[in-house]
């Protein structure tokens, strides 16, 4: 069985996602004030990425 989808959906700050693509931390969050990066939630004060939502949203993102 896969063990990731037993555990849940995974959860990833906005860090984890910077250092995930390579791109600088301020260019996530620029992408989250602009709405133009990937689908993001707040939990209370914290702004989390679900890494399956992430992922889709890079391979919408593809070229060529």
């Amino acid at each position: 069985m896969n063990e990731q989808r037993d555990a849940g959906p995974v959860f990833l700050t906005s860090r984890q996602v910077a250092e995930l693509l390579r791109v600088p931390l301020r260019t996530v969050e620029d992408w989250r004030l602009t709405r133009t990066g990937p689908p993001w939630l707040k939990l209370g004060r914290h702004v989390r990425y679900e890494q399956a939502a992430l992922l889709a949203w890079v391979r919408e993102h593809q070229h060529g």
